[in-house]
C-alpha cells in the first residue's frame, strides 16, 4: 500500500527502523508525476516487506530540508533509521527495485 507521508509520519516510518521509501515531490513538478506510477507499483509489489510512499515537499519541508532534497523527484531510501540511498530524476521502475531489494 502506498502511504502518503507527512513530515510527521515520515518522520515516525524513518525511525521504526524499517525499509523506508521516500519519493519527494510537488503536483507542479511533470518528472514527479511521471514517476507516481513507479512508486506506487513499486508499492503494490513490496508494501508487505517495506513502506513506501509520497511526500509533498510544497506541504511538507522539514523532512526534505533535514535530508537536503534539492531537486525532485527524489527518492530516497532509509534502513534502520538511517538514509542508506537515493535516487534522483526519473527513473524505471527497475532502477527503483534494484536499489530496494539491496536493502530488504
Amino acid at each position: 500500500m502506498l502511504e502518503h507521508f507527512t513530515d510527521e509520519t515520515a518522520a515516525k516510518a524513518i525511525e521504526s527502523g524499517k525499509t523506508v521509501v521516500i519519493d519527494f515531490w510537488a503536483e507542479w513538478c511533470g518528472p514527479c508525476l511521471k514517476l507516481g506510477p513507479v512508486v506506487e507499483e513499486l508499492a503494490e509489489k513490496y508494501g508487505d516487506k517495506a513502506i513506501i510512499g509520497k511526500l509533498n515537499v510544497d506541504e511538507n519541508d522539514e523532512i526534505s530540508s533535514t535530508y537536503r532534497v534539492r531537486n525532485i523527484p527524489t527518492v530516497l531510501f532509509f534502513k534502520d533509521g538511517e538514509r542508506v540511498d537515493r535516487s534522483v530524476g526519473f527513473v524505471k521502475f527497475a532502477d527503483l527495485e534494484s536499489i530496494l531489494v539491496k536493502y530488504l
